[in-house]
């Protein structure tokens, strides 16, 4: 009983100790792409083990025989020409075995390129009190081994350096930065990347926290019909909420597609307003449309803010052409209505070129004119009873 005892605490230390008595030189060594690499597995007298039983593998697949030479009765080296990238961050695993393939030491080979400066560097803040930043890699963006990108801040004329410390592992090349940020002070903002191979840093930009605002984007859009109008849509929507209590402006675009189209078609004078009227749209069509927010002059910034994300689509459908309807219960009544729409549309062509948009002069001048054709109208039908009668 005490020899088997004996036995089990004598193998462990019998199999560390002669793990200990082979290595490999050099050790996790990182070299750049196409380098050529000899490496020496020595193993110690003790174990018994002569080089020239010795044999070489790269990441499991034994390396041939060629490329061995037997420095010693205890060291056997391999020559690498031409190392090709790393085919895992974590490096490429380099063995030495006994002749019964059993493992003697092993190596990391890190094989790949020095980083290149970080470029693209932008940063926002969705709530004033934070800040999220976004880079690319340089080049090509690969460096076939890891590479740690570190987005560094501090005030601009004092203020000691901090580094970001929230990195979202799906979006490897950002950053969150959640609180005790400064406002009308502005920050110097950097990338550095580093690896194995050396180091680059991006070019520093300079920013203001209230220059840099966007929003969520507006909430509660809807879009409707005018009445019977064929090419026209209604779009409303509601400011977003996130940046009522602060001192902004807000400026909105809209834009919108046909149902079978993925082409948009962008309005950018919507000005500060909450609703826009669309005109000259297609008659018995669907539309998509969508809006999105910039914030403008929050708590005096001379600079506007950061367009929003679009919101999400909303769908409507303008009313069919009564032109293509077929049969009428009265000619005279017909012909009437086909030239108050004849009208319309040459109210609106003019509108169009002159005061194109979501303008208040647009909409204004078409209620003027619907009040002013319904009374027209009214009256030509007053004099026709009264010349009847």
């Amino acid at each position: 009983m005490l020899s088997l005892l004996f036995l089990i605490l004598y193998i462990p230390a019998v199999m560390s100790s002669s793990s200990q008595m082979a290595g490999i030189f050099p050790q996790d060594p990182a070299l750049p792409i196409g380098s050529t690499l000899t490496a020496t597995c020595s193993v110690s007298p003790d174990l018994g083990l002569h080089a020239s039983s010795l044999f070489w593998s790269l990441n499991g697949r034994r390396l041939p025989s060629s490329s061995y030479s037997v420095l010693s009765p205890t060291a056997l080296s391999v020559t690498l020409p031409g190392l090709p990238a790393s085919r895992q961050r974590s490096g490429d695993n380099l063995v030495c075995h006994n002749h019964g393939g059993h493992v003697l030491a092993g190596s990391c080979l890190y094989i790949g390129m020095p980083p290149v400066k970080p470029v693209n560097l932008t940063c926002w803040s969705r709530n004033i009190k934070d800040l999220t930043c976004r880079w690319a890699p340089g080049g090509q963006g690969e460096t076939f081994i890891k590479t740690k990108y570190t987005l560094k801040y501090k005030l601009r004329w004092y203020g000691r350096e901090r580094e970001c410390e929230e990195y979202n592992a799906a979006q490897p090349y950002s950053c969150y930065i959640p609180r005790d940020l400064a406002l009308f002070t502005p920050y110097e903002i950097w990338v550095e990347a580093t690896n194995q191979l050396g180091s680059a840093t991006s070019d520093v930009i300079t920013l203001d926290i209230l220059d840099v605002v966007t929003t969520d984007p507006p909430s509660a859009v809807s879009v409707s019909r005018v009445g019977d109008l064929e090419d026209h849509l209604s779009v409303r929507w509601k400011s977003p909420p996130a940046l009522k209590d602060f001192l902004f402006q807000a400026k909105y675009q809209i834009r919108y597609r046909l149902e079978d189209n993925s082409d948009w078609k962008v309005m950018d004078d919507v000005g500060n307003q909450t609703s826009c009227r669309l005109a000259g749209l297609r008659p018995g069509t669907v539309y998509f449309v969508q809006v999105r927010c910039n914030p403008v002059g929050i708590y005096g910034s001379r600079r506007a803010g950061i367009w929003s994300e679009w919101s999400h689509p909303t769908a409507a459908s303008t009313p069919h052409s009564e032109r293509a309807l077929s049969g009428s219960c009265d000619s005279k009544s017909g012909d009437s209505n086909s030239t108050l729409r004849r009208e319309l549309k040459q109210f609106f062509g003019w509108v169009r070129n002159h005061a194109y948009g979501c303008g208040g002069m647009s909409i204004k001048l078409y209620d003027q004119w619907r009040v002013w054709m319904q009374k027209s109208h009214k009256t030509r039908n007053q004099v026709l009873q009264g010349d009847k009668s």
